[in-house]
């Protein structure tokens, strides 16, 4: 279990970090006043959402479902636990969100300033911070 449990945060941090550094390139991207620079936005984003948080997200979410197989009467029954899968889920949409962002870029039609941006990349701040009390102190 330990061993699962340990993959499962090196994952957590794998997504997380995925998760922080796109929308800081759609920050740069929607900044970009030349097509180079353009053009280089859209492969680094591609590769960062399709070859590392994709990926990530999925190791994440089959190891958390592995590691409430250990023990799901305990998971299932506790209060903290289904809050931390309602924020995860949040954390799913934002991902999904990011790929429609990515395919908006990848097409020319972005809509949004880099200031938008800046506060789109705190977001998932908030569902981390929830997320790490929830699991350290299981409040309820």
């Amino acid at each position: 279990m330990l061993w699962v449990k340990a993959f499962h945060i090196i994952a957590v941090i794998t997504w997380f970090a995925g998760i922080f550094y796109l929308p800081r390139l759609y920050v740069y991207h929607a900044m970009a006043d030349d097509q180079a620079s353009r053009e280089r936005f859209k492969i680094m984003e591609r590769k960062l959402y399709r070859g590392i948080m994709w990926p990530a997200m999925m190791v994440v979410i089959a190891l958390g479902l592995w590691l409430i197989s250990f023990n799901p009467d305990y998971y299932l029954k506790s209060g903290w636990m289904h809050a931390k899968l309602t924020l995860v889920a949040l954390l799913v949409g934002y991902h999904l969100y990011c790929g429609k962002l990515n395919r908006q870029f990848k097409d020319d039609q972005n809509s949004h300033s880099h200031v938008w941006f800046r506060w789109f990349n705190e977001v998932p701040v908030f569902i981390l911070i929830g997320v790490v009390i929830l699991v350290v102190v299981r409040p309820f």
